[in-house]
């Protein structure tokens, strides 16, 4: 590749996350990541201002609450973690390791839609000392069984880690821990800072990964496919634990050509020393009423197929009936992407298909 490619390859990337506006509590200046951001977002000339509690923040900009919702996603507030008992996160792991709120990313999809309500702003926590202590607690109850900590059930930490550092904090903290592991999944590419990282094998990184067209459709603000896979091969190499989560799993028409192609991209990225412990998490589509209703209104152009005539209702964790599709499809949909991981992968291990 010429220099002249390199460079046009380069402008092209997925650019790091950048707020257009910054919220700090005043309790997280006392913190040295809490002035660090506070430097960064100085140097850049970003605007910012102080607020006495996240909830209190009001009257985002915006004429619309499209307008609002949008500008919510571009902003930052950087506080403590004041509530250190942390939630359950199965299948994935035993708890949510809680290190940041909300993501950039404006997947249409996505169950932050819902969860996160009125409040979509993106928050990082600076308090991860205390975080990391309350962790060493669970450890110490479930031993001498493992605990697993998932680190992405609320926000996308590789997003933010150019600004927070709180990852690779809290993969050097796990390395040390002989009864503890860490796991986050992403959607972005962003991963160089984590590769020279001391990790211990204790850190499985999993990349959300879907057919392309997925990904242009569905996946507004977040990296690539090419660059999600490129990212997948380095962190292979880095000798990290890896993973992927191929999610949502969506029935278009093509959808055999475009899975075919998410595997054989990945098979050629990989280096074969990170097939040996590779895991697949598989989930398909699926939507609440609540979630249709609150899509509808934020991504009005979307091409998502939301029909709940042409689904299977089931019964969700949280109190409210989901949409997933029939059995037959279902049922099609495992078997193929199974079929074609374990042609490609045959030492891999699918985790779970829902």
């Amino acid at each position: 590749m010429s220099p002249a490619d390199t460079s046009s390859r380069r402008a092209k990337e997925t650019a790091l996350f950048m707020p257009e506006l910054v919220y700090f509590e005043p309790a997280a200046l006392d913190y040295p990541k809490g002035q660090r951001i506070l430097d960064w977002v100085k140097q850049r000339g970003l605007p910012y201002q102080m607020t006495a509690s996240h909830n209190r923040i009001t009257n985002l900009p915006g004429d619309t609450e499209l307008e609002q919702y949008k500008t919510a996603k571009r902003t930052l507030v950087v506080g403590l973690r004041k509530t250190l008992k942390f939630d359950t996160s199965k299948p994935s792991a035993e708890y949510a390791l809680p290190l940041a709120t909300g993501c950039m990313g404006h997947c249409h999809y996505c169950y932050l839609q819902t969860t996160l309500g009125a409040k979509p702003y993106i928050r990082v926590y600076v308090n991860t000392e205390d975080i990391f202590a309350a962790a060493r607690s669970y450890i110490e109850e479930r031993a001498p069984e493992l605990t697993r900590f998932e680190a992405a059930c609320t926000s996308d930490p590789v997003g933010l880690e150019h600004l927070s550092g709180s990852l690779a904090e809290a993969i050097e903290f796990m390395a040390d821990q002989p009864l503890g592991r860490l796991r986050f999944v992403t959607k972005y590419h962003h991963v160089d800072s984590l590769l020279p990282l001391r990790h211990n094998g204790h850190t499985r990184i999993r990349f959300s990964v879907n057919a392309d067209y997925v990904i242009r459709s569905f996946e507004p603000g977040t990296s690539r496919f090419h660059e999600r896979i490129e990212a997948a091969g380095r962190i292979g190499k880095a000798g990290y634990p890896l993973g992927f989560i191929v999610a949502p799993i969506i029935w278009y028409d093509g959808w055999q050509d475009g899975y075919s192609e998410l595997f054989a991209k990945l098979a050629e990225a990989l280096p074969a020393e990170a097939t040996q412990d590779l895991t697949f998490e598989l989930i398909q589509h699926r939507f609440t009423k609540t979630a249709k209703t609150v899509i509808e209104k934020r991504y009005p152009k979307s091409k998502l197929e939301m029909d709940e005539a042409k689904r299977k209702k089931k019964w969700g964790r949280w109190g409210q009936h989901k949409y997933v599709y029939p059995d037959e499809q279902a049922e099609a949909l495992r078997e193929w992407i199974t079929e074609r991981i374990f042609e490609r992968f045959p030492d891999a291990r699918i985790e779970y298909f829902t």
